[in-house]
């Protein structure tokens, strides 16, 4: 394949949380080390009915969901080309993380919705999509997906936090880059959020006015999941089946549920960043992902690191687009035919070069 000065790409996130796409239109170029440039990103909400098909997706039975699929990636598809055209873009392809409906690492299975031929065909862009399954056939989680470029984009950071449905981290150590799953996060903040009303806790004040419950607190701290060791990986069947039903155990109000889940959140984080800490103190957290404007959660998450860490907060686009930005990235990758997914954070056999391509041509390239 020729080289490349600049590749100009476009990434697309829909994360656990539901709240719409992520669209980043991106320029990397490789000298010394790689360097990205975010020229445009926007968010785009989900028309309401997409949006409820969404949230009951793993529920719905194998043909609905096969029609999810195709109308997920039409719509994507149309919106790549709306955001392309009304900014006179052309991005030599669009990398696509997909909408997650289930993730079962243990069964060697997961499925991102939004068809990579529909979005191709309704934008006429080619596209990448499905990076998680050639790590998972290696007997590795599928995810995290982003450490690798945690690694070449944001290296300066001594650990990579994103505050999404789920909280995941990543960081380098002697063995390599280690990333997981800590907690989940805006998964159970909204969902008790919108039981008074509210699509989500603005800067944290409902969770700010509740009181911890110790007995919640301690059975959160006990959940099998964070005892295991390595590679892990959470999904939204896992808070289903295993944190609601306890979260349900307890009467208390929604204010009260909400502290105690910062509480845990904030301990989870920082008993990661203890067991992984440098020598250089304080450590450099950047936090990014809608997470980073629950003002509560920072200001617990930095009372418990206390001279430990440092809480970095980056420019707006960064907070907000950064997956999006790194999706496009992995697709850099995957067009130079490189590693885009770590088996050192996945734990799978091997690293891998993953990403199912539509419509592209390396000969006209």
């Amino acid at each position: 394949m020729a080289t490349v000065p600049v590749y100009k790409m476009l990434g697309l996130m829909s994360g656990t949380s539901g709240d719409g796409l992520d669209i980043a239109y991106c320029e990397f170029d490789y000298q010394d080390k790689w360097r990205y440039n975010l020229v445009a990103a926007d968010t785009a909400a989900f028309p309401p009915a997409l949006e409820n098909s969404l949230k009951m997706a793993h529920r719905l039975g194998g043909e609905d969901l096969a029609l999810l699929d195709l109308q997920l990636g039409k719509w994507m598809g149309r919106t790549v080309k709306q955001f392309c055209e009304g900014r006179g873009l052309r991005p030599m392809a669009t990398a696509s993380h997909g909408h997650t409906v289930f993730h079962q690492p243990e069964k060697a299975f997961t499925l991102q919705i939004g068809n990579g031929w529909s979005i191709y065909k309704e934008s006429g862009y080619p596209v990448i999509n499905d990076f998680r399954t050639p790590d998972l056939l290696q007997g590795g989680q599928g995810a995290p997906l982003v450490p690798v470029g945690d690694r070449l984009l944001f290296g300066d950071y001594d650990y990579c936090l994103n505050l999404g449905g789920i909280a995941n981290i990543s960081m380098e150590t002697p063995e390599g880059r280690k990333a997981f799953d800590v907690s989940p996060f805006n998964l159970l903040l909204n969902y008790f959020a919108k039981k008074r009303g509210l699509a989500y806790d603005a800067q944290g004040l409902l969770a700010r006015s509740g009181k911890v419950i110790p007995d919640l607190l301690a059975a959160l701290e006990n959940i099998a999941y964070y005892q295991r060791e390595g590679a892990k990986s959470l999904g939204r069947e896992t808070v289903d089946q295993t944190y609601l039903p306890l979260l349900a155990k307890f009467d208390c109000s929604v204010e009260d549920v909400s502290a105690t889940l910062v509480e845990h959140f904030s301990l989870r984080v920082k008993a990661v960043v203890v067991n992984h800490m440098a020598a250089a103190i304080p450590a450099k957290i950047l936090t990014t992902g809608g997470g980073a404007y629950h003002q509560f959660f920072i200001d617990r998450l930095a009372f418990h690191c206390g001279n430990q860490a440092q809480i970095i907060i980056p420019e707006e686009k960064i907070v907000n687009f950064k997956e999006a930005l790194i999706f496009a990235f992995l697709g850099v990758l995957r067009l130079r035919r490189e590693i885009n997914c770590l088996k050192s954070v996945t734990g799978a056999a091997v690293d891998t070069c993953s990403g199912t391509i539509y419509g592209y041509s390396e000969k006209k390239n």
